[in-house]
């Protein structure tokens, strides 16, 4: 198959994201080492890659309900790996579209994540709610006491919009997907879909990756 502008254009914007993304928590925990006073800031960085792995730990502490959420977050972290490395892969290291086996696990893995991100959007939604602790600057503005925060006060406003983009950006990952299995649209209309999918699931995959590292150091801070 051959190798368009369009899928070439996408490969560019899909390694500028990535590397920004990356080289942004990078940043970030050069400076939150340095600011916390320490004298070598790989310290910092290995203490989150520590955390990364501690995710897929259970705490004994949960609630039936709570057991069942970690449960269907580590599925579907899972399958958000599976996923960009069977999506992206081809395309920014092999220059090949998605083919083959690699498109078999895509496909298998794929409705497995819709459905663990539809049960997650209903679970934790009234904790991702928006409220007035998320809007200090706000509450100084009209002169109002703000509202002690929780440890993760910092990182709450963030997170919340974090987690509500990412059940907005799965419906066109989903739609364009669905709809394209349909013979609705000529040649054009694939092509828009195709394009659809991919920069929504870049978009997602993005905001996914900054989403667990805030959850990260969430739990850092604790």
């Amino acid at each position: 198959m051959g190798w368009d502008s369009s899928t070439f254009l996408f490969r560019l914007v899909a390694a500028i994201v990535f590397l920004t993304v990356f080289g942004g928590i990078f940043a970030h925990c050069v400076i939150s080492a340095i600011a916390k006073g320490y004298r070598w800031w790989l310290i910092d960085i290995f203490r989150t890659l520590v955390h990364l792995f501690t995710l897929i730990f259970i705490q004994q502490k949960l609630t039936p309900v709570g057991l069942l959420r970690k449960l269907v977050y580590l599925l579907a972290l899972l399958c958000f790996v599976v996923l960009v490395i069977t999506g992206f892969y081809p395309v920014l290291f092999l220059k090949e579209h998605l083919s083959g086996y690699l498109l078999m696990v895509h496909a298998t893995f794929a409705p497995v994540f819709a459905g663990c991100l539809a049960v997650l959007a209903v679970m934790r939604a009234d904790n991702c709610r928006f409220d007035k602790t998320d809007w200090p600057w706000l509450q100084r503005l009209l002169r109002r006491a703000p509202v002690a925060g929780l440890p993760d006060a910092k990182y709450s406003l963030v997170r919340k919009i974090c987690f509500w983009l990412i059940v907005v950006l799965a419906l066109p990952v989903i739609l364009s997907i669905v709809l394209g299995m349909f013979p609705l649209f000529g040649t054009e209309g694939q092509e828009f879909l195709l394009n659809l999918h991919r920069y929504s699931t870049l978009l997602l995959a993005a905001v996914a990756i900054l989403h667990t590292y805030l959850i990260i150091r969430i739990q850092m801070d604790k």
